[in-house]
């Protein structure tokens, strides 16, 4: 008897799982905050030291018109993509009324239709951009070094494999970035030469001490939906068709502008 009941349970349990897929004994997983992308102690912002004036790359937000929003609104895939919304702001194909029956195709070309984030990471040590060191073995007394970057570094981003429309994907993805992270993203920033920051560090006697500064960036990777977008008229009306769709994995290098992650040592 007891050996029927625990067959029995296992197969609620069982069935259970199929229906709920969401972990039924645990807690259901967390979307990602945007406190996990809070910046640490040890890596500090020189956006008023930087002796190189890093222009801020704010993506223009374009806004749907209200006959866009009307044709977007009934297509399947969503349509994220600002230089699309754009382009059918500024399209305008009115439809006739006195053309009843007339039916009709405009081609608008294949374009990557949105994006979306899968996992949105932070390398706080992305790249090296600068070394400073002080020699204290012959001291009598503790030394203190401070940050002085040595020569200029341009740091880049870039997407990490390739795909069509490099530059809309690029534009989607550090939208979605910041949208998730609220940190200053840019695909290209640059550590100005004597860029110096007041945090000391100690070397005390008898020891050597090496401060190496590094440009932080995100790693974002994703998903991008392509499709072949036709306007479709059919009397006095018109809409959105999206045909052929499929789906590319990309990911990409974003730098963190004008912050920088240090790392002191002493030997």
């Amino acid at each position: 008897m007891n050996q029927k009941r625990c067959s029995l349970v296992a197969l609620i349990v069982t069935v259970l799982a199929l229906l709920y897929p969401m972990n039924i004994l645990g807690e259901e997983k967390k979307e990602e905050s945007k406190d996990n992308f809070s910046i640490p102690s040890h890596v500090l912002s020189i956006s008023k030291e930087n002796t190189f004036p890093n222009s801020t790359e704010d993506q223009e937000v374009v806004e749907a018109s209200e006959s866009t929003k009307e044709l977007i609104d009934g297509v399947d895939v969503p349509i994220e993509n600002p230089d699309l919304i754009k382009m059918l702001n500024e399209t305008s194909v009115d439809p006739s009324f006195i053309s009843i029956g007339y039916r009709g195709m405009i081609y608008l070309g294949r374009w990557p239709i949105n994006y979306k984030s899968l996992e949105t990471t932070v390398n706080w040590e992305y790249q090296m951009i600068n070394s400073n060191e002080l020699n204290n073995m012959g001291g009598d007394s503790n030394l203190e070094m401070n940050y002085i970057q040595k020569e200029q570094r341009e740091v880049k981003g870039a997407l990490t494999n390739k795909i069509s429309n490099p530059d809309d994907i690029k534009k989607m993805m550090l939208l979605k970035a910041k949208e998730k992270t609220d940190l200053p993203l840019s695909y290209n920033t640059v550590i100005g030469k004597n860029t110096k920051k007041d945090n000391s560090y100690a070397v005390p006697m008898k020891k050597f001490g090496t401060l190496k500064a590094y440009a932080p960036a995100l790693n974002e990777k994703g998903q991008v939906t392509f499709g072949e977008v036709y306007i479709k008229l059919k009397g006095n009306k018109k809409s959105i068709v999206v045909k052929n769709v499929t789906k590319q994995g990309i990911g990409a290098w974003i730098p963190i502008q004008d912050h920088v992650s240090f790392s002191y040592n002493l030997k």
